[in-house]
């Protein structure tokens, strides 16, 4: 079987480097995971290119919601673009979609030139099409190297038959990489069943809030919780894909 790349998405500076040392072949770096991952702010994004040896690609999505942007949410995409390559940035992810739950192929092909020379990944609103198979041709004829995708399931596992359609559909003309509630114990068999060349997760963990426990009123607990990467979660993925 060919390379699998390792992806993980790292929701700051903390997660990026605890990926690195676990052994992650790349970041998608973001913020916010509890609604599906936002754009970083500047310096997460550049401080994070300076920090780190393996490539970074940056989440380029302005607002949580749906993946129809309005003009000046489109213009705030061009401009996050601009700044991750100008900060290094190997590569970025997005996706738009239009009103009938389409690829938009000429605003994100208009975002992959602008992006040349980094990568370009099309995120998971493709699990937001109606239509897979035309979806994956559109996503191709946006330029974009890849498709970050559950198979339109809520997680990969549940997804495997479809993403195994849409990699076979691919036939090696973009990299379909797997992502969605993919863990230790799952990942060798998503790999195995779909034929995917690339797979993405968190590798999270709920992080303890160091306040002292009598100001953490009830009212505030939600407030004060907060996830990170967590190295030896990495490591097992990276251990298990190994042994394919």
């Amino acid at each position: 079987m060919a390379e699998i790349i390792f992806e993980v998405c790292a929701n700051s500076l903390q997660s990026a480097i605890a990926a690195q040392e676990g052994g992650a072949d790349r970041i998608e770096l973001c913020t916010d995971l509890q609604v599906g991952g936002l754009t970083p702010s500047a310096a997460e994004i550049k401080l994070t290119v300076q920090n780190l040896k393996i490539p970074v690609f940056v989440l380029i999505r302005p607002r949580s919601g749906d993946f129809l942007y309005s003009k000046q949410e489109f213009e705030i995409m061009k401009e996050d673009i601009l700044y991750a390559k100008s900060c290094g940035a190997a590569g970025v992810v997005f996706g738009i979609l239009n009103p009938a739950a389409e690829i938009d192929i000429d605003r994100c092909a208009e975002l992959v030139n602008i992006a040349k020379p980094m990568q370009t990944t099309f995120h998971r609103a493709f699990d937001r099409v109606m239509n897979f198979s035309s979806a994956l041709e559109d996503v191709i004829k946006t330029g974009a190297q890849r498709i970050l995708t559950s198979g339109l399931s809520e997680n990969a596992a549940d997804g495997t038959e479809i993403l195994k359609k849409i990699t076979t559909l691919a036939d090696n003309r973009i990299s379909i990489m797997a992502g969605g509630g993919i863990n230790p114990q799952n990942v060798t068999g998503i790999i195995l069943k779909t034929g995917v060349s690339e797979v993405h997760t968190s590798c999270s963990v709920d992080l303890q809030s160091n306040m002292d426990p009598e100001t953490n009123r009830t009212a505030f607990k939600s407030v004060c919780k907060n996830t990170v990467t967590d190295v030896e979660i990495v490591k097992k993925i990276v251990n298990a894909i190994k042994q394919i």
